[in-house]
């Protein structure tokens, strides 16, 4: 094993670059908040470029303003200047990230972006650099130093740029009012996106997997239909499929104690009247809400007074919901 201390140089890294983000608060100054006011009140799409180093964390800080509530995508400079340049319109607003802030294939693209009068916001550590002064807005990026020992490797000026990113889109969130909710719509596949848009309607047992009897159903047809549907429980409903009652399998280890006869006593005279019922349109994560408060395993689901639906536990944790 290598006699190299790892760990003193890894912690020598992490205080490099935690000095260099405390050096970033004086930059989240007027310029900072005029970013926000003109990307907040802009029509168009924030376009974010950067080459390189620069342009990995372009693409982090596109995608996390898109997921936060405003409109951006990443486009490499490289790619701008062979077509996709196409892909901006005069109501964008373009963010240029350079750590030296003299990126030319960022500044060969600015006569044309002058041009079309789309503001430019520029993100780097140099104040005096051209991208700096042919911007309508500079981010100042500074650090110290790198933590990379020779100061060449981007380390620590790529955090700032990073932290720069998450500030302008939390800022821009908060002042959107941005909620959970609105998260959810642009993250359908997470899990955060199945508690808030998922309803019961889209997990609930329905048709032929539906478990139901009539209230003059012998005890032991309800457990064939119980053992049959898997859901550890019956719905009771009437000729109209109002539902009458449920009976689960807790019930019957009541009815079992007390020596009840299933063969011979119908369901209807042993079910629970006025079950907990829920309607299909019901968010999942509220349908888990009220299983938990009222204690229960199963739910039935209604509309118009009928059955239309049921589900358990099982469902809504297969579901992704708990």
């Amino acid at each position: 094993m290598s006699t190299f201390d790892y760990k003193s140089s890894a912690i020598k890294v992490l205080d490099t670059e935690i000095a260099g983000l405390k050096q970033l608060v004086q930059y989240f100054n007027d310029d900072f908040c005029s970013a926000c006011d003109l990307i907040l009140n802009n029509k168009g799409k924030v376009v974010v470029m950067g080459m390189g180093k620069s342009g990995h964390i372009g693409n982090k800080i596109a995608a996390t303003l898109a997921s936060t509530g405003t409109s951006a995508f990443f486009v490499h400079p490289g790619e701008a200047s062979h077509g996709d340049l196409g892909m901006i319109e005069p109501t964008d607003i373009v963010i240029a990230i350079s750590n030296s802030g003299e990126s030319s294939e960022i500044l060969s693209l600015f006569p044309v972006l002058k041009r079309l009068n789309i503001k430019l916001i520029s993100m780097t550590g140099k104040p005096q650099s051209t991208m700096a002064k042919l911007s309508d807005i500079h981010l100042q990026i500074t650090v110290p130093e790198e933590a990379c020992p020779l100061g060449q490797a981007p380390t620590s000026s790529t955090t700032a740029t990073l932290v720069m990113g998450d500030a302008l889109a939390v800022s821009l969130l908060r002042a959107r009012g941005f909620t959970s909710e609105d998260f959810a719509l642009s993250h359908p596949g997470g899990a955060l996106g199945r508690k808030l848009l998922l309803k019961l309607k889209d997990i609930m047992r329905t048709g032929e997997n539906l478990p139901k009897v009539t209230e003059t159903a012998l005890i032991r047809d309800a457990l064939i239909e119980i053992s049959q549907k898997g859901l550890g429980m019956t719905a009771i409903v009437d000729q109209y499929d109002k539902v009458l009652g449920i009976f689960t399998d807790g019930d019957l280890r009541r009815l079992l104690d007390e020596q009840v006869d299933v063969y011979s006593t119908q369901i209807g005279d042993v079910m629970t009247k006025s079950p907990t019922m829920a309607v299909p349109n019901m968010l999942a994560v509220e349908g888990v809400n009220m299983m938990q408060e009222k204690r229960i395993t199963s739910l039935l689901l209604c509309e118009d007074e009928k059955l239309v639906g049921a589900l358990n536990m099982h469902d809504l944790l297969k579901a992704g919901v708990m």
